[in-house]
């Protein structure tokens, strides 16, 4: 069973600082929250983590390999998956293709057409529209998508960068619930999200980043109670630990 270890890491854009010190770790077949306001660092923490964001410093660590700084497509086929922010699809390609693009990962081609019809079972909306270009779908049907494609690498870890970003209260509710049957099967997630009511409704665990650092961490309950995490999301003081 794989763990993923971040131990403080860094990541600069010239005199930016996207991420200033962040140290977190999921452990296998757990769900983690990472929490905090817009520009706190959450999609920079899960690109660095996904080869999409160069270290400026730290370590992240995949059970027992150094993958810090690693490739993209080298990390995608160690298991580590990420739906981003804003789905970047190919609009002008049909659902099936889009989704086919995520399985470029798989070793074993022969399990193509399982994966297409595992995708399928979870989101039955994107196998009715599976021949429609992915640029006519709706905003829940465009997140199904962004998150069909990541899972048709066979991850061990999904990273998800805001996925209720934008979405009608159903659209919602059906992700959620998707993210709750991957989780019932196994699967490992690791999510950014400014909700911090859905995102303590499905984590074991959580960190809070404000300024490109973790801040708080804990059971969801205790943080659900914290002034703290307030104090993150409005940009104020942040009691000590």
């Amino acid at each position: 069973m794989t763990e993923l270890r971040v131990e403080h890491v860094e990541v600069r854009y010239g005199e930016l600082v996207g991420v200033a010190d962040v140290s977190l770790r999921v452990a296998a077949g757990t769900a983690v929250a990472l929490l905090g306001a817009n520009g706190a660092g959450k999609s920079t923490t899960l690109r660095a983590i996904a080869g999409l964001a160069a270290l400026s410093g730290g370590r992240i660590a995949w059970g027992a390999d150094d993958i810090s700084g690693g490739p993209a497509y080298e990390i995608v086929r160690r298991g580590i998956a990420l739906s981003p922010e804003g789905w970047r699809l190919f609009h002008g390609q049909t659902v099936e293709q889009n989704l086919r693009l995520g399985a470029t990962a798989l070793a074993d081609r022969t399990r193509l057409g399982a994966a297409l019809e595992r995708t399928y079972a979870l989101f039955p909306r994107l196998g009715e529209r599976r021949r429609q270009t992915a640029g006519t779908l709706s905003g829940g049907e465009r997140q199904m998508l962004a998150l069909g494609r990541a899972l048709m690498s066979e991850p061990k870890l999904l990273l998800l960068d805001e996925p209720s970003l934008g979405l009608a209260p159903a659209a919602v509710e059906a992700l959620y619930d998707a993210l709750g049957s991957l989780r019932r099967k196994g699967l490992t997630l690791l999510l950014a999200e400014q909700s911090v009511p859905l995102a303590l409704a499905i984590a074991d665990y959580g960190y809070v980043l404000q300024g490109g650092r973790v801040v708080l961490e804990g059971p969801p309950d205790e943080l659900a109670r914290s002034d703290g995490v307030r104090g993150a999301y409005l940009g104020a003081g942040v009691p000590a630990r």
